[in-house]
């Protein structure tokens, strides 16, 4: 007997068959997106909480400072008003050391970092890969490992030499910023970001008679302002967290910089913890600033260069 062949299937049935299947892949979706939120979530508040637990330290009067919160006891600007007047550190001293700092650290490194790029990225001479991914390798030495070769090499300079006050402020602020000038993580982000900028734009102004200079100036820095806007906001958090490097090269208190300044408030027998909380949200609210303001050319600068 011959069997009965089963209907072909309709559209309709095609279309309803599409549409849950369909239905099903942005259902799954959804609860992978869900479940990565969630996680995500988790992991900001963890990261955050130490930070909302130093601030609300900061506005507690009075309380035990070294248990879990959620919500401060009590409320009061009492160690605030105590930094701000200067009591027990030389607050806007330290203020004025960081920005001291910060501005030669930082205008020194970039200019430095944009120089040594360039013959990298865009001249040819024998060795210079070679040159280059030796710098690169040094990236995995602490930096910790450079500490006593930083201090003789300091020294042996005389930069921590006692003649004349304004002198040596200027000798020492130099101490402080000189180990770090060569920085290998700019030399990589500029080099990668000159590497993307085309070569007949330099050929072309090497037949018009320009010198590497000028080619270096007029074309490579506009080309790669964004990348260098990034690594000069990563060099400001770096000069403004100065803090190790500044308590061994700063024999004067008053030279310190406000992040290594804030261990003054902790004694042999007392501290406090309150009035240091307190100078670590000061401290965090100008990196907060330039961070706000600089996001878009920190995002792009750092694209740019890992594309290059």
């Amino acid at each position: 007997m011959l069997k009965a062949r089963p209907a072909p299937a309709q559209p309709d049935s095609f279309a309803v068959t599409a549409a849950r299947l369909k239905a099903k892949r942005i259902q799954r979706r959804r609860l992978t997106d869900v479940l990565a939120y969630a996680v995500l979530t988790v992991i900001a508040l963890i990261m955050l909480y130490p930070f909302y637990w130093t601030l609300i330290t900061s506005f507690e009067p009075t309380g035990n400072i070294y248990e879990a919160k959620i919500l401060p006891k009590a409320v009061g600007l009492r160690n605030y008003a105590e930094m701000w007047k200067g009591t027990t550190v030389p607050f806007w001293r330290l203020i004025l050391n960081s920005l001291i700092i910060c501005t030669l650290g930082v205008t020194l490194t970039v200019t430095l970092a944009t120089l040594a790029a360039y013959p990298l990225a865009k001249m040819r001479f024998p060795g210079r890969d070679l040159i280059f991914y030796a710098i690169l390798a040094l990236m995995v030495l602490p930096n910790e490992s450079g500490l006593i070769v930083n201090y003789i090499t300091t020294i042996k300079l005389g930069l921590l030499q006692q003649t004349n006050p304004v002198i040596d402020a200027i000798r020492q602020y130099l101490a402080v910023v000189l180990p770090g000038l060569a920085s290998i993580v700019g030399l990589f982000l500029l080099r990668q970001a000159y590497l993307g900028i085309p070569l007949e734009l330099i050929e072309a102004a090497r037949i018009d008679g320009a010198s590497e200079l000028t080619i270096w100036r007029r074309i490579m820095l506009p080309l790669a302002t964004p990348t260098i806007a990034a690594f000069a906001i990563l060099e400001f958090v770096a000069y403004w967290n100065s803090f190790l490097w500044a308590r061994i090269m700063l024999p004067d208190k008053n030279l310190l910089p406000l992040s290594a300044g804030l261990l003054e408030l902790s004694g042999t027998f007392s501290t406090n913890s309150r009035a240091v909380m307190a100078g670590a949200v000061i401290t965090i609210i100008p990196i907060l600033i330039v961070f706000a303001f600089g996001q878009k050319y920190f995002m792009k600068g750092l694209e740019g260069a890992v594309k290059g």
